[in-house]
Order: C-alpha cells, then structure tokens, then sequence
C-alpha cells in the first residue's frame, strides 16, 4: 500500500501543473533542448576540425599550409595525405576540447594581427615551432601515433640509421617521434643555440 501511494504522489508532482506546464513537460522539453545544444554544439566543433576551416585564414594558408604542401605528409608514394587537424587536433573527446580551449589564443592572434604578414610570421616561427613541439613532447607525439604505431614498425624496411634510432629511442620509450621529426612537415625555424640539434633526414632542415 504504501509502496502504491508513493507511486501515486510522485505521478502527482510529475504530471501536475507547474505555473503553465506540467514538470513532465518541462522535463521532456530539457531534453530535447539538451539534445538539440549538444548535436549544433558537437556540429560546429567538428565544422573546425576541417582542414578548409584551418587555412580559411590567409596567415595559416599562404605559410604553414603552402610549407606542407611540399612534404611527403600532402603527397607521397601511397597517397595517403595528412591533413592540419590529422596532426594539431587530438582525437579523443577530452583531449579535443583541452585544444580547443587552448587555440582560443590563436584566434584572438588572428583577430589582432600577430603574424598577418610574412615577415611577422618568420619572425614568430621559432616561438610558434616551440610551442607545438612541447605540445607533442608532452603527449608523447599522440597525433604521430594515430597513423604512425611503433607496433607496426618493419625496421628491416628502413634505412640503416633509421631503423637503429628507432629501436634504440623510440622502442625503449627514451624519446618520441617530435624529438627527430621537428621539420617533418614545416620549414624548420633557425636552431641555431640550440643544444644537441643534429639535423637529420626526417628533419625537414632547409
């Protein structure tokens, strides 16, 4: 019985009226308010993980993109292509939105002019280069390892120096793919200072 009565109270405050509408209603009209934010919200973030969206500006078109443009990563014997996200955004949902928060900064850089010119965007190169570098250190180069997986390595198809820095860095965990390949896909910066820098072929040195 009183298992029935409650049952009745809470239909009661469910379905009774609250000013205009009922909470049932109010409830259902949450959710598919809910449901509409996040499908638009879910959207728009996607609409920005184009490579389109990425160079819709001209400091990331006539620089970094006309850069790559030249690297085995937009054309190459298999014909796979990487994209800007496939490299500057996270996969995973949580990660995305971090970067997200975080690229925040370059579009108030966008909107107040930082490198809208060439001469601007050299002079900045080094900073910028830095910055992502230290990005991919710090998540052990996990855009890298979304098309490039160590597991799936055959080092008897690299070249001899290749094949020994991997398995004597990478296999062992001691460094990430970023600590060889800063110039892989961009003109590198002058490293000139900077300690330890050997150029190498995967460097990207120009």
């Amino acid at each position: 019985m009183a298992l029935k009565d409650s049952l009745r109270t809470a239909w009661q405050t469910f379905s009774r009226p609250a000013a205009y509408f009922s909470l049932g209603f109010l409830t259902l009209g949450g959710f598919l308010a809910g449901v509409m934010f996040w499908g638009g919200f879910n959207t728009i973030l996607e609409a920005t993980n184009k490579e389109a969206f990425c160079i819709s500006c001209h400091e990331m078109q006539s620089n970094p993109y006309e850069e790559m443009k030249q690297t085995i990563h937009f054309t190459n014997r298999s014909g796979v292509r990487a994209t800007c996200p496939d490299c500057h955004v996270p996969h995973n949902w949580t990660d995305k939105i971090a970067r997200k928060m975080q690229a925040s900064k370059e579009v108030w850089g966008h909107i107040f002019g930082s490198i809208d010119t060439r001469e601007k965007f050299v002079e900045m190169r080094r900073t910028l280069a830095e910055h992502e570098w230290a990005r991919l250190k710090a998540n052990n180069s996990l855009e890298c390892r979304n098309c490039h997986s160590a597991e799936s390595m055959d080092i008897t198809k690299q070249g001899a120096r290749a094949a020994q820095a991997h398995e004597r860095y990478l296999f062992s965990g001691q460094m990430t793919c970023i600590d060889c390949h800063k110039g892989i896909a961009h003109r590198l910066p002058d490293m000139t200072g900077v300690a330890h820098w050997q150029p190498t072929e995967a460097s990207g040195q120009q």
